[in-house]
């Protein structure tokens, strides 16, 4: 879900590591801003217009989904004998939005069966907030370096955890379908700011469990 709007405020100065088993690491995005002291934070005027993706998105999201899937690999490839298909995740960094990230983690391990999310150390990506011209987004270059940024003055246009929810289900391989009815998770803001639903629907639930299936089965082979 990405907004045109003014340009961000701050940036962060500091490169923070993303936990990959490899020792990967990547740099935290350059427009995020820092955490604000107030529980709501201020938001700048300005319309928002739709955002029609493009072909660079969905290949982004394949290389996301690729680079978190090699993570798990690698971090299941050291503990053979676990059972779950968990992805880390790390809020820290958004802490205006732990509700929010909390809400669409709920939803997501509720609405799947191959995968789990969860917070904690060693994460497979992380949560970053601040103001983008480019609103919410998930980020890769590819490489095992992601994230997922969440845009104030978007969350408050939106349903902040159908944002949340939508950018995390970028993570779980699915790209966005923004001429998708409300009832499609990833037609992200394309029903409009009146869509309030945050969950994936069938064909979504479907879609992550046969790529987390077939997906992590590939990245095993490779690492083992």
């Amino acid at each position: 879900m990405r907004h045109p709007e003014r340009r961000p405020r701050a940036l962060l100065s500091a490169a923070l590591g993303l936990g990959l088993a490899a020792a990967l690491a990547f740099a935290a995005p350059a427009t995020a801003a820092p955490a604000p002291d107030a529980a709501s934070p201020a938001v700048p005027t300005g319309p928002a217009a739709a955002y029609n993706g493009s072909a660079e998105d969905a290949r982004a999201t394949k290389a996301f989904f690729d680079a978190v899937v090699k993570s798990v690999a690698e971090k299941r490839a050291q503990n053979p004998g676990a059972q779950a298909v968990t992805v880390v995740y790390s809020a820290g960094s958004a802490p205006s939005f732990r509700s929010q990230i909390a809400s669409s983690t709920r939803i997501w391990n509720s609405s799947v069966s191959n995968v789990r999310l969860l917070e904690g150390s060693s994460p497979d990506f992380r949560y970053y907030e601040g103001n983008d011209p480019r609103g919410s987004y998930a980020s890769t270059d590819g490489h095992g370096r992601g994230y997922i940024f969440l845009d104030y003055r978007q969350n408050q246009l939106y349903n902040s955890t159908r944002v949340t929810a939508h950018e995390t289900g970028h993570v779980l391989g699915l790209p966005d379908h923004y001429s998708g009815p409300c009832s499609e998770l990833m037609s992200g803001g394309g029903p409009g700011t009146s869509c309030q639903n945050a969950y994936p629907n069938a064909a979504e639930r479907t879609r992550v469990n046969q790529l987390w299936a077939n997906g992590l089965a590939a990245a095993l082979a490779k690492v083992s």
